[in-house]
Parts: C-alpha cells; structure tokens; sequence
C-alpha cells in the first residue's frame, strides 16, 4: 500500500500531558500536508485549532482519558463540550473497574449514554486490552455493539500496552458488523501499519506515521 492510502487511515495522534501548542500546530500542519484521517488531539486545544484551521483538519479528542473511572456524567459532559467546540470524533475511556468488576451493563449504559450525546458524531470505544483477560474483551466486543458505538479501539497508549493483531483477530470474531476497528498504543514501524490495516483496522492511532513514512520514502530512493 502506498503512503498516500496509508495516511488516510490515521489518527495523527499527540496526547502527551505537555503538548504546547506549537506540537498541536505542527500536527495540524502534518494532518492537511498529509491527508491523514484525522487529528487526535487534548480537548482543551480543540477550539483553538477550530479558530486557526477551521474545516481544514478533522479534529478527534478523547473524553475520559486516560483511566476511565470519571462518572458518567462527567464524561457526558466532556463530550457535549467537545463537539460543541468543534469536535468531530471522540475516543472515549471504559470504566475499566467496571468492567474488572464484571459489571458489563453499566459500561454498557455509559457507552450507550455517551453516543447519545455525540449523536451522528463518530465514537470511539478504548477497552484497554493490556488489563483485559480474553473473556473480558469479548464482553466488551457485546457492550460496544449493543451500546451504538462506532469503533472498538484497543488502547490508550498510556498502559502496560497497546493493540496486537490478536487482540483484532478477537474483536472481528465478536463486535456486530457496524462496528470498525481502531488500533493504538505500539505501532511502531511501517509493517505494522501496513499488517493492522490488512488485518481489517479502519483506524490506526499513532504519532509516529509521518516520520515512518518519510523515512521509509527517504530510504527508497
């Protein structure tokens, strides 16, 4: 696959606590330069970016990030305050006690409760595979389903670790057909961009695409 297709599956991605807005800017910069699907960005840039690119990037942030314990309707609110910012997409945290806990219906109803508030904006579910035993993450393959979600995504980024072609092969077997896969945390090189997409991802998470792709594209020639 060429860079100009591969870009077009990725959340360029910078989360880290101290981005300053001259990350946030070159990101952007990159996002339109590139084509990429997306920006992954804090919410507290959002409307700035709004006020500086308008339409030209789509924005995606995160909402209960990067733990997922926050009550519901903190996370209700963190969404509406995102999409009204301008947001697009929004890459929400489980509650990962919840789910320890074997409470599959309250997470369940909190993913349900946060779709509803982004409404036709697209959602996307982190389960957070590295804390999840297997029977867990078919559980949360049903939640993401029957919830409304958009995607299943495999992690944060900020845990023990992140996506595995294993941890995909799982979701295709157990998530509905209207739900899409996105891959984070740990894609590294090319090849496993180039092998999460052929294993069926929709999105890849990452903050490392445009130098992998420029530096392969370097060494080709």
């Amino acid at each position: 696959m060429d860079n100009e297709k591969l870009y077009q599956y990725i959340d360029h991605t910078q989360l880290k606590a101290f981005a300053t807005w001259e990350d946030i800017r070159k990101l952007c910069d990159e996002a339109i330069q590139y084509h990429t699907a997306s920006v992954c960005v804090p919410p507290c840039y959002i409307k700035r970016i709004c006020e500086a690119y308008g339409d030209k990037v789509n924005i995606c942030t995160v909402v209960g990030f990067p733990l997922g314990y926050s009550v519901t309707e903190a996370k209700v609110a963190e969404v509406k305050k995102a999409i009204g910012d301008g947001a697009n997409e929004i890459d929400m945290v489980v509650n990962i006690s919840d789910v320890k806990n074997g409470d599959y219906l309250a997470v369940e109803k909190e993913i349900k409760a946060l779709k509803e508030a982004a409404g036709d904006k697209v959602l996307k579910v982190i389960i957070e595979t590295c804390y999840l035993t297997e029977e867990e993450k078919i559980a949360m393959c049903h939640a993401v389903t029957n919830a409304g979600a958009d995607y299943i995504k495999t992690s944060t980024g900020f845990g023990t670790g992140g996506a595995t072609i294993a941890d995909v092969q799982l979701f295709k077997r157990h998530i509905g057909p209207k739900v899409k896969i996105k891959a984070a945390g740990g894609v590294k090189t090319v090849q496993d961009l180039e092998a999460f997409i052929a294993e069926g991802c929709a999105r890849i998470g990452t903050s490392s695409a445009v130098k992998l792709l420029n530096q392969g594209q370097a060494e080709a020639y």
